[in-house]
């Protein structure tokens, strides 16, 4: 129902985009983020601001809500921003969907965890610096395509 944003979270996995990427941010209690290429390097100063090289329409569905579980696209905050950058609830986070006042998200809910719940939690409870970002790095190895 996402053919835009859940077409491109799929057209980077299959070409291996993903693959080696790290979570940068971690929230307890609220997200994890992951999906930038720049994380593949060791400046940390870079994390968070990478992306395929091309943004992507928002695309918005009545009924689909960041609860725990769902996957969403990241973006700057500006219309039309998302790229590669992604992000899992941990909890409800109904208050990022595009339709709540009073400012409403700009983060299109696009896919939902189905198996493996408890990896996302645990990746949600590491020790993170002052930036969010985990201690010891947290590395997506590969992301299949079934």
């Amino acid at each position: 129902e996402m053919p835009i944003t859940t077409g491109n979270f799929l057209k980077l996995a299959r070409e291996g985009f993903y693959n080696g990427t790290k979570f940068h941010r971690v929230i307890e209690g609220f997200m994890v983020k992951g999906g930038d290429p720049n994380t593949k390097t060791e400046n940390v100063d870079s994390y968070g601001v990478g992306g395929p090289g091309y943004t992507i329409q928002d695309e918005f569905i009545a009924g689909f809500s960041n609860v725990r579980g769902t996957i969403a696209m990241a973006n700057t905050g500006r219309p039309d921003s998302g790229g590669s950058q992604f992000f899992i609830n941990l909890v409800d986070n109904t208050g990022l969907d595009f339709d709540k006042p009073p400012t409403g998200s700009s983060h299109p809910v696009f896919g939902k965890v189905v198996a493996g719940m408890e990896i996302v939690d645990a990746i949600g409870s590491v020790a993170t610096t002052p930036e969010d970002r985990p201690v010891e790095p947290i590395v997506i190895s590969e992301i299949v395509v079934k």
